[in-house]
């Protein structure tokens, strides 16, 4: 928890918040809190900010629907800037960009990474829940519901387990693919992160504890 009086406020009673995807760690976004903005942020579970220009809070995604629901709060050392890391339920940038910093200004892109591969599906999947676009087959997972779902992981795997068989590394590949886009499906029906599935393999790579005598 977060002890108020060791912030520094600026002459105008603000902090800057560099907002963070807790699961690829991508920079969503920089605003600013006041103390008020603050302690509803730490109330809701959601960010709440103070708008420099309309002069009053504000709630991310109170019209949109991209709320960004907070994992944890953490105060600089200088006691002087926030870092705020969400789960985001949509784009952070009012433009429609998932971050605020997406113009390149120098520099080469750091080439994509296996974890933040996994977390675009996981957002991608979430979307499609979410605004249910006509057409789309996430859509129709979803519409149809759990027992759908289960019956296409059963499908999946079946077929994973034929390319493994097979000796094919093309097949098995392809099959290996729908497997996890179904899987991730699959933990947004039941509400389950992947970043809690992370977690769970993170423990299991933990050296045993050394039994005492």
């Amino acid at each position: 928890m977060i002890d108020l009086e060791r912030i520094k406020w600026d002459e105008q009673g603000l902090i800057p918040a560099v907002v963070t995807d807790a699961v690829t760690k991508e920079v969503l976004t920089l605003a600013y809190m006041n103390r008020r903005s603050l302690e509803k942020t730490i109330e809701t579970g959601e960010t709440w900010f103070y708008s420099r220009s309309r002069r009053s809070l504000w709630h991310k995604g109170e019209t949109s629907g991209n709320l960004q629901k907070v994992v944890s709060i953490s105060l600089d050392c200088d006691g002087d800037a926030l870092l705020v890391k969400v789960r985001p339920a949509g784009p952070a940038c009012h433009t429609g960009e998932w971050s605020c910093f997406h113009q390149a200004l120098w520099g080469d892109e750091p080439e994509e990474k296996l974890p933040d591969v996994l977390a675009q599906l996981e957002r991608t999947v979430a979307e499609r829940e979410k605004e249910r676009p006509e057409g789309s087959y996430t859509t129709y997972l979803f519409e149809k519901g759990l027992d759908k779902i289960l019956k296409k992981v059963g499908e999946e795997t079946s077929e994973v387990i034929i390319a493994a068989k097979n000796r094919s590394p093309e097949e098995l590949r392809y099959e290996v693919s729908d497997l996890l886009y179904h899987l991730f499906v699959l933990l947004r029906e039941q509400g389950l992160p992947f970043e809690k599935v992370l977690e769970e393999l993170k423990g299991r790579m933990k050296p045993e504890e050394k039994r005492k005598g």
